[in-house]
Order: structure tokens, then sequence, then C-alpha cells
């Protein structure tokens, strides 16, 4: 049994990260590291610093030492503090969008990108642009108050919200919902190829660890 650790910096991102272990990887030992002060600081800061990319180390190595044998960071704004992990550690390490880009891409490069943390959209945006080489039509937004909504309990408006901040996108080849905590909308999003970063996260993790 592969024992798996899941790190959140929003609580949000616990319930979809393991819902999609379920799914995708059942009989996988499951694992949640939650330190939500990190998404607060990152909003006060509004960027990474050094001090946090050594706690993002720090988790990791905490990870491994714990038995880890793969570790999927669930937050979307901290790609280069994840990339320090992934620079630190033996083992597999994914960022949580990263394999939802790779598929997204393969319908074209005309890609819808919806977040719902401020923070989260300006490294997003780089790291697509990064996966995509030329030629990238990026269509990135913000989706206002929609995680207000859900954090104070009203799930349905903030699906509502990014249901209608994706209606209003140009047309486009895939769209990506750039969040775990997202996830929940994909059934309400109106497009043929829409990525959630969850479900494509745990299934090449998943190929990953079983590779080694």
């Amino acid at each position: 049994m592969a024992r798996i650790f899941l790190i959140h910096a929003l609580r949000e991102s616990v319930a979809p990260a393991r819902a999609a272990m379920e799914r995708g990887w059942p009989d996988a030992q499951v694992c949640n590291l939650l330190d939500d002060s990190l998404s607060a600081d990152l909003a006060r800061l509004g960027h990474l610093d050094d001090a946090m990319i050594d706690r993002f180390v720090r988790l990791g190595r905490y990870a491994r030492d714990e038995g880890a044998q793969g570790i999927l960071f669930t937050c979307s704004a901290f790609g280069k503090a994840i990339e320090a992990v992934k620079a630190d550690l033996p083992i597999p390490v994914l960022k949580p969008n990263e394999s939802a880009f790779r598929a997204a891409l393969r319908h074209g490069k005309r890609i819808g990108l919806l977040v719902t943390f401020v923070g989260s959209l300006a490294p997003l945006s780089a790291e697509l642009r990064a996966a995509a080489g030329k030629g990238l039509q990026l269509e990135a937004h913000l989706v206002e108050g929609a995680l207000q909504a859900l954090e104070s309990g009203d799930g349905a408006a903030h699906d509502r919200a990014i249901a209608t901040v994706a209606t209003a996108l140009p047309p486009v080849d895939a769209i990506v919902l750039g969040q775990f905590s997202m996830a929940r909308a994909a059934a309400n999003v109106a497009h043929a190829h829409v990525y959630t970063t969850p479900d494509a996260a745990v299934a090449e993790l998943k190929t990953l660890v079983g590779l080694r």
C-alpha cells in the first residue's frame, strides 16, 4: 500500500483532494498535512519569500521522514516553493496544477484558467505559459467572491460564480479550474473539456509512484 502525503495550505482543499484519492487511488494510505497560515501569510505578504519556501521544504522533509512515497501539494499559489521541495527530495512531488495543464493543452492552446484565490492568478498563469510554450492564448480570470462564499458555507454561490465567469469566456479549447477547492463546480461549467486539478494530479502521482 502506497503511503501518500497531501499537503494543504487551504482547508477547503482537503475534501476535494481526499475525494480524488478515493476515486482514483482508493488503496493508497492517505495522510493529510494542513497549514492554512501559509495562504494567509502569502495573502498578507503578496509574494513568496525565502522563509516561506523554507517552510515548504521542511513540510516535505517531514512527510519523507514519516514514510511518504509521494507528495501532492494542493494549493496552487506556491509553485516556486514546491519546486524547491521537488529539488530537495528523491520521491515524486507534484504541484497541484501541472497535470491538469498537460491534459488541457492536449486539446489546443486556447485555454481558460479560472481561480478563486487572488494569489494563484499570476503564478498559475506563468506556469501555464511555461508549459505551453509559444502560441498560448490564455484567458485567466479571478472569480471574485467565490472563495469567500465557499468559506462562509455557501457552496452553491461559489459554484454559480465560477459557472458565470466560465460562460463569459471567449471560445477556448479547454478550461482549467485552477484550485482543488474549485473541483466541486466542474459539473456546472458548460464546456466539453473542463479539467479539475485533483483528479489529474492523483492519476499522475499514482503513475509516478508505480514506476519507482
